[in-house]
């Protein structure tokens, strides 16, 4: 298995997420190929300095490559990964950019023996989409969650860290169920809190003219990630769906709370239980 700097990187699809690992990459590698459905996208990457060569075709754009990343949607990547694992070469490092990491997992572990697969998950990105949203700077200083396989060598492990130390990220190994329990209620929920809280607005103030004169700063951070790519959310839902109606239960738990505290008036112990809240929120992020 060779280091990063001599390695091949093949990066299939340049949305947002590949995009910016691909430009990220650069110059720490010996090549960054590209793999797009459309010749535009491949374009627009060359263009921008994203990638030094790319292709629409798949099989070619992953054959010879020394590390292969998928930054599919979900249910996309795991029928990738059975098509392209007889093309890769011996010693070839498999990764992914998949939200949730079960499903993906579980289809690494049917690739071939000489592929060396390992799960990632980078914890950033933004509420837009599409490789004319690509930035290489997205990685810096975020968390990378990797998730390898029992099969998963020391090496190819460490090949992986050095990618995710390449882009400015930080890597943390977590077990596949781990990390979709967690993500379930960091990531995943807040897409559909803020789906809710859009959808509550429209269905109540949308029709005053006055509203969106009057809407500021804390409508518009709280509901920023409503405007996420719709497909790649619903896989993540899919794919993580026992974890994420477990989060939605505890949350309208919660919320039924606190709506008994304004309905009972009870000023007292709505400041007690709001300064806890708070308190937690300020100890979280100091």
């Amino acid at each position: 298995m060779r280091g990063l700097a001599d390695s091949q990187v093949a990066i299939v699809g340049l949305g947002l997420m590949g995009g910016s690992l691909a430009g990220a990459l650069r110059g720490h590698c010996r090549t960054v190929v590209g793999v797009a459905r459309r010749a535009a996208t491949i374009d627009m990457a060359l263009a921008h300095g994203l990638i030094d060569q790319g292709t629409t075709g798949l099989a070619s754009g992953v054959r010879g490559a020394d590390v292969v990343v998928l930054a599919t949607p979900v249910r996309v990547i795991v029928r990738q990964l059975a098509e392209i694992g007889p093309l890769l070469s011996q010693g070839c490092l498999v990764m992914d950019l998949g939200s949730t990491k079960r499903r993906i997992v579980a289809e690494m572990a049917r690739l071939p023996d000489h592929v060396q697969p390992l799960g990632g998950h980078p914890m950033c990105g933004k509420e837009v989409s599409g490789v004319e949203a690509a930035d290489p700077a997205i990685y810096q200083g975020r968390t990378f969650i990797l998730t390898p396989l029992p099969r998963t060598s020391e090496e190819a492990l460490a090949l992986g860290q050095a990618l995710v130390e390449a882009v400015g990220a930080h890597s943390l190994v977590l077990e596949p169920e781990r990390q979709d329990y967690l993500v379930a209620t960091l990531s995943h929920l807040p897409y559909l809190l803020a789906c809710a809280l859009i959808g509550t607005a429209d269905a109540t103030t949308s029709a005053d003219p006055a509203a969106w004169q009057i809407v500021a700063g804390g409508f518009r951070d709280t509901s920023r990630v409503a405007g996420s790519d719709v497909a790649m959310m619903v896989d993540i839902l899919l794919t993580n769906r026992d974890e994420v109606l477990k989060a939605l239960g505890t949350y309208q738990a919660k919320l039924e709370d606190l709506a008994r505290l304004v309905e009972a008036h009870d000023e007292d112990q709505m400041r007690t239980v709001l300064s806890a809240i708070r308190e937690e929120r300020l100890r979280m992020f100091p």
